[in-house]
């Protein structure tokens, strides 16, 4: 399984993430076509140079927008002021892969909660000024574009350094670290060691990205490859993120997942997909129904919600306020996984993403992703089937004989 640890000992920004990213290997020729299909008419482009921080060198990331007078983050020029909606609605219509949808989709649902608690207002009414600028969208897109390149399946973070000060935004002047980073921090049960930094270390955007992602805490890995972002700061310190990119070991029993269960016996039955769908776009690994008896012979669904541990309390919040429960149940899982490994693979109709199964560095099976397979047959008006052989045949080489 591929596995992510950020060494945020500088603290971690969209841009910083992103260009720790390209640092690791993501082509910018890549990323630029991926986040292209967001149809921006601002974006025009990607760019990223080697900078030196302190002793280190690191990827430095500048986004080629139509308008110059942007800022990134917390910037108090012209900024493109955003619903949620308005966010979700861009990405959705996209032509990103439905993966890369459902995780950028997931990261602005919590930033949009954050926004919305520490303002007072409601999603429908919170306005995205710093982090529904331009750029913080590509570097949340973004983001979800190279975990899906890489094909990270789990995310790992250090303890996130505080810094101090304050720092004037559309909200006015406002402490550091920022209200939403701080709520988003707060959340995700975030490790936070103090600095001696006058600056802000943690953005929203940051924040974001460990909240809805990380878990914190430090793997046991084979590590592969090593990345470095720098920030916009000069500190005493180099001011990076260090990506670190690995495999975990073969399969090991791991108590990092836990599975939800509530019992409902007067509900609508109308809203049960709705909450299936919120508690996905959560990141619960997998939701299912089960019909059964209550007392009193009450015909009554179960619900059960398989997820990682870092997102228990997000999930069970979704059902207590989503559906008529009372109560959640919560059981501690203990899970063997196989290695697993995302590659795309070129047939006649496109490319199409395969994921790998492996036992012992072996490659033992390949799948076509669903979401691609059908999107792309839609798109020519061919049968699923088709596609799905056709990425099968051209994953055939990819399994070890």
């Amino acid at each position: 399984m591929k596995l992510l640890y950020c060494d945020c000992f500088s603290g971690i920004s969209g841009d910083m993430f992103l260009a720790a990213m390209l640092d690791l290997g993501l082509p910018v020729e890549t990323l630029s076509a991926e986040l292209a299909k967001l149809a921006l008419p601002e974006f025009g482009g990607v760019r990223v140079n080697h900078v030196m921080k302190g002793a280190l060198q690191a990827s430095q990331l500048t986004f080629d927008l139509a308008d110059p007078d942007h800022d990134h983050d917390h910037g108090n020029k012209h900024l493109h002021h955003r619903h949620l909606s308005d966010i979700l609605t861009l990405i959705h219509a996209s032509t990103l892969s439905v993966p890369v949808q459902q995780r950028a989709a997931a990261i602005f649902q919590k930033l949009g909660e954050a926004e919305a608690k520490v303002h007072g207002t409601t999603l429908e009414e919170v306005h995205f000024h710093e982090v529904g600028a331009v750029d913080s969208i590509l570097d949340i897109v973004g983001a979800a574009i190279a975990l899906a390149y890489f094909g990270i399946e789990q995310v790992y973070a250090s303890a996130v350094p505080l810094g101090s000060g304050q720092v004037q935004t559309q909200h006015g002047l406002l402490p550091l670290p920022a209200p939403a980073a701080l709520e988003l921090l707060t959340m995700a049960h975030a490790s936070v060691i103090p600095s001696a930094a006058e600056a802000e270390l943690v953005t929203p955007t940051g924040a974001a990205l460990l909240a809805s992602l990380a878990i914190f805490d430090q793997p046991a890995m084979r590590l592969q490859a090593i990345g470095l972002g720098a920030g916009q700061h000069d500190l005493p310190w180099p001011n990076v993120l260090r990506l670190l990119l690995g495999e975990s070991e073969d399969a090991q029993p791991e108590q990092t997942h836990v599975e939800l269960e509530t019992n409902i016996d007067d509900m609508n039955p109308q809203f049960y997909a709705s909450v299936m769908q919120h508690l996905l776009a959560q990141g619960a690994l997998d939701v299912y129904f089960t019909p059964i008896q209550m007392k009193k012979n009450r015909p009554a669904v179960k619900i059960s919600v398989i997820a990682a541990a870092k997102d228990e309390a997000v999930l069970s919040q979704l059902l207590l306020r989503e559906t008529s429960t009372l109560g959640v149940r919560v059981k501690r899982l203990q899970r063997y996984e196989s290695e697993r490994e995302t590659r795309r693979v070129s047939t006649r109709y496109g490319e199409v993403a395969v994921k790998l199964k492996k036992l012992g560095g072996q490659v033992i099976q390949a799948s076509p992703e669903y979401e691609e397979c059908q999107a792309l047959a839609e798109s020519l008006q061919i049968p699923i089937a088709e596609i799905y052989r056709e990425a099968l045949a051209a994953a055939a080489v990819l399994l070890n004989p």
